[in-house]
């Protein structure tokens, strides 16, 4: 039974606070300069030791643009340089040899991930080069049920190059298209024609691919109630197996981006709610289910599965079906877990290069988990992806008393219980339909890092 989600707007307004996403736990904030390759090394020699190795999830980071989306905020280059793209190219074939040597040939791939950036910014031979070290280096798996996605500019892409990615052997793909108006294109810099792109979603069925997910931002400068109603409508009529719909955070001191953008045509707080309730009425009307955040998906989707199942989990791309496997990040600022650990690579493109060129892994800094990280982190995750946290599995799991532990963070509850976000039992507290659009607020009672004062302001707000 899929869980429900209820849109108060008094209660989203009393928690719209600044909190992590939790794609990981701890935070990005916690990772420290002083875990390195050495400690990373370790950690994966461990992974292949256990009794039953995990299977593998790659992520591959290719961060070249050729042009600048105002609202980005993920790391990338914009260049028309290909010779830049091509050096970067050869030096991720490197770092792709150095990982693949870490682990046991014989745990499958089962995902993996091209982001960016724009991963289509390459030629096919080029990807398809990139494919082949990957399979040199590691075994990638040919079973069906493999998730082998990219992200994809339809600005670049037709139908011939959808073609040769599903002969690489990618069968899902992800499309950003943000806005299909006009006006709210120009203000971004992102412009496309809308029948275009949404022509690719049959296109990619007709060639075998199994998923095809839509990314659609709201609070984008010079967005309408109106506006966005018709490219949502207009997006739904494609049917795409999942959409991913997320809320602008304009952050021009952190993205130098977003200082393209006039402050004065972003959205208002009150009709930036407005737009968060339509895309929720819109896509539950036309059944997609909302998995939490930012995720919605068809019933029949990996993603309502796994959340019906209790085998949804979060990771740095939001929402995964393989709560199994070991991600190994590749490429600049790409994050890996491994383990009992989280390690990232060094974050700009230079300082990439020149490490990799040494021949060594370009791990910048890290985390190794504590038991109380492990635990803390089971918990918020059980809130982001099941909405329900059952203490007697967590008491056999780790052998502690949750109401002696977890003290200080059950009077905190109290209030969230009083407001309605939350449902309190003798053995397990539930998320409630009003609640599951407040999952960070309430996630975040149990970081136990945002107990201890904050210099200065590090996320986004929660809304």
């Amino acid at each position: 039974m899929e869980q429900q989600v209820k849109f108060n707007t008094e209660l989203i307004k009393r928690y719209d606070i600044a909190g992590p996403r939790y794609t990981s736990y701890p935070t990005a904030v916690q990772f420290m300069e002083g875990f390195d390759a050495e400690a990373y090394q370790r950690y994966t020699s461990a992974s292949n030791n256990e009794l039953i190795p995990k299977p593998l999830s790659l992520y591959v980071h290719l961060p070249f643009c050729k042009s600048l989306c105002y609202y980005c905020g993920c790391m990338k280059k914009v260049t028309r340089h290909e010779h830049q793209a091509n050096h970067y190219l050869e030096l991720l074939a490197r770092e792709v040899a150095m990982q693949g040597e870490l682990f046991d040939h014989d745990r499958p791939v089962v995902q993996l991930h091209f982001g960016g950036g724009t991963p289509t910014f390459h030629s096919d031979e080029q990807l398809r080069t990139l494919m082949s070290q990957l399979g040199q280096a590691f075994s990638l798996s040919e079973e069906d049920s493999r998730e082998f996605s990219i992200e994809v500019d339809p600005r670049t892409v037709g139908t011939e190059r959808l073609a040769q990615l599903a002969d690489m052997g990618f069968n899902r793909i992800s499309l950003g298209v943000q806005d299909i108006d006009p006006e709210v294109q120009k203000a971004v810099n992102r412009i496309q024609d809308p029948e275009s792109t949404l022509e690719m979603v049959q296109a990619s069925r007709e060639l075998g691919f199994n998923s095809v997910s839509i990314d659609l931002i709201y609070g984008l400068p010079l967005q309408t109630v109106e506006s966005f109603g018709k490219t949502i409508d207009t997006v739904v009529d494609a049917k795409p197996n999942r959409l991913a719909v997320y809320n602008y955070a304009h952050l021009p001191h952190i993205f130098r981006a977003q200082r393209m953008i006039d402050a004065q045509d972003i959205p208002s707080p009150e009709t930036k709610l407005k737009l968060m309730e339509l895309t929720i009425d819109r896509l539950t009307e036309a059944g997609y289910v909302y998995i939490g955040m930012d995720h919605f998906a068809l019933p029949d989707d990996e993603l309502t599965i796994a959340q019906r199942e209790g085998g949804l989990q979060r990771n740095f791309q939001g929402y995964s079906t393989r709560r199994e496997c070991d991600l190994v990040g590749l490429g600049v600022s790409s994050i890996a877990k491994v383990g009992d650990c989280y390690a990232q690579n060094l974050k700009d493109i230079p300082s990439w290069q020149s490490v990799v060129a040494e021949g060594k892994l370009p791990i910048w800094r890290g985390v190794s988990l504590t038991t109380e990280d492990r635990l803390r982190r089971r918990i918020i995750e059980s809130i982001m992806c099941h909405g329900v946290v059952r203490f007697h599995e967590l008491e056999s799991d780790f052998a502690f008393d949750f109401h002696d532990h977890f003290a200080y963070e059950l009077g905190n509850l109290v209030r969230l219980e009083e407001d309605g976000l939350i449902e309190m039992g003798d053995d397990e507290f539930s998320v409630t339909p009003e609640g599951r659009l407040l999952l960070r607020a309430i996630a975040m009672i149990f970081d136990e890092y945002l107990q201890e004062p904050q210099e200065t302001p590090k996320f986004s707000r929660v809304i």
